[in-house]
């Protein structure tokens, strides 16, 4: 508290004042962050735009809020505040639940996507997939960022699943992606 005091530049009873307890805090500020990062993934599906190129939107916007962080909150959530790490890990599925099926749908019907693949399964392998990049035994720190896995993954996710079109449609991007930043 006395960190966050110092940081805002304001008395620890100011924030006493709208939170009773730190447990309080943690719950407002993870529920404040889940709420944005839901409303930016509802904005970006709005867009409308190919599956495949969503899922990277959803993936650098995603990244924006992870900023590449070595210690994950994640792990101190799940440490200091099981409660609430239990409630946002929740909301955290079936969110990515949610997302994922919709996207593999619109895949599969714009012919991004095999029909074949099983949706139920393929959107559970991908959230697993995801959570065990927070592994830092699997994956330590020094020899893998945040981002270079989440490029890995995604990219791998993306050629398990797609046909034909869809792997054009992905070396497209990435070949476009990788001129802008050589630009």
């Amino acid at each position: 508290m006395d960190d966050i005091a110092n940081e805002m530049a304001i008395s620890k009873k100011t924030i006493y004042a709208h939170f009773d307890t730190k447990t309080k805090l943690v719950q407002a500020v993870t529920n404040h962050l889940f709420e944005n990062i839901d409303q930016g993934i509802k904005d970006i599906r709005a867009k409308k735009m190919n599956p495949i190129e969503e899922i990277y939107e959803i993936k650098s916007f995603s990244m924006k809020y992870l900023k590449d962080e070595k210690t994950s909150p994640q792990y101190q959530l799940q440490k200091y505040y099981p409660k609430i790490y239990k409630s946002i890990s929740s909301r955290q599925y079936e969110l990515v639940q949610c997302c994922v099926i919709e996207n593999l749908e619109c895949g599969i019907t714009t012919g991004h996507y095999r029909s074949d693949i099983p949706i139920s399964f393929i959107s559970r392998i991908h959230f697993t997939g995801m959570m065990g990049l927070k592994d830092k035994d699997l994956f330590p720190t020094e020899e893998y960022s945040n981002a270079k896995l989440m490029e890995y993954f995604v990219e791998y996710h993306i050629r398990a699943i797609s046909t034909p079109k869809g792997l054009k449609t992905l070396q497209e991007f990435l070949n476009k992606r990788k001129n802008i930043n050589h630009a």
